[in-house]
């Protein structure tokens, strides 16, 4: 760890036999991350892709529903769609909202600005480092 380093999340991942079929744990959850057949994949979990959108998605409705609460604005559910596209310079991720409830264009174009402050979305958009090393004793 590094100064000014403060961890924030732990998550494994965990691979076997079964063709690419991968175990995430985080704290007391797992969930199964997979490919799909049409790249051998077993198809019985989420793909790498979707589970990085869903990452962003469920943190971006998370975000909007803590501030809809917090203004007490009548908004029964929230959907965020997301897609991936890969670029000639990257990829962009296209984010959609849709809110069941009556808000006004002013409310909406507030909710478009804190769509952005939710967490994962400050990682995706800033400065990220990866490293990677060897772990022993796990």
């Amino acid at each position: 760890m590094q100064t000014g380093e403060e961890a924030i999340a732990f998550t494994t991942a965990q691979i076997g036999h079964t063709k690419y079929q991968t175990i995430v744990s985080s704290g007391r959850h797992q969930i199964i991350v997979d490919e799909p057949e049409t790249i051998e994949g077993g198809d019985t979990g989420m793909e790498p892709h979707g589970l990085l959108l869903g990452s962003l998605g469920s943190c971006t409705a998370i975000t909007l529903r803590m501030y809809i609460n917090r203004k007490m604005w009548p908004v029964d559910e929230i959907t965020v769609n997301l897609e991936l596209f890969k670029t000639e310079t990257g990829v962009t991720i296209k984010r959609w909202l849709n809110f069941k409830g009556e808000l006004s264009d002013i409310q909406k174009n507030r909710l478009l600005q804190i769509a952005d402050a939710c967490p994962i979305h400050k990682i995706l958009t800033g400065s990220i480092d990866i490293e990677t090393g060897f772990k022993t004793g796990v």
